[in-house]
């Protein structure tokens, strides 16, 4: 018996530090210019080590994903392209997924 609450105590502790585990999705503006922003809008593997860095300069061990956003998606005043934009163009958005 002594045995199975140790079992299950140890499994409790290992248990534990996932259930921390933070997760946090940042919503940057996307300069459309290519290179590594294109690659995180895409989703394409070039854009992984520019989401690391984001992450980890922001005091998270890494990126679990990053992908384009419509300005559909974003709650808030974002605006969409033509309508009060200038130059009839707006910012496109990235969401880069952190985790602790």
């Amino acid at each position: 018996m002594r045995s199975l609450l140790a079992l299950i105590f140890s499994a409790s502790i290992l248990a534990a530090p996932s259930a921390r585990a933070e997760t946090r999705v940042f919503i940057i503006a996307n300069q459309a210019d290519g290179g590594v922003d294109q690659c995180l809008a895409r989703g394409d593997k070039c854009g992984a080590s520019a989401a690391r860095t984001y992450c980890q300069s922001r005091d998270f061990a890494r990126a679990s994903g990053y992908r384009r956003v419509d300005p559909d998606e974003i709650t808030g005043s974002v605006p969409k392209t033509g309508t009060n934009c200038s130059h009839g163009r707006c910012d496109e958005y990235v969401a880069i997924t952190c985790q602790r």
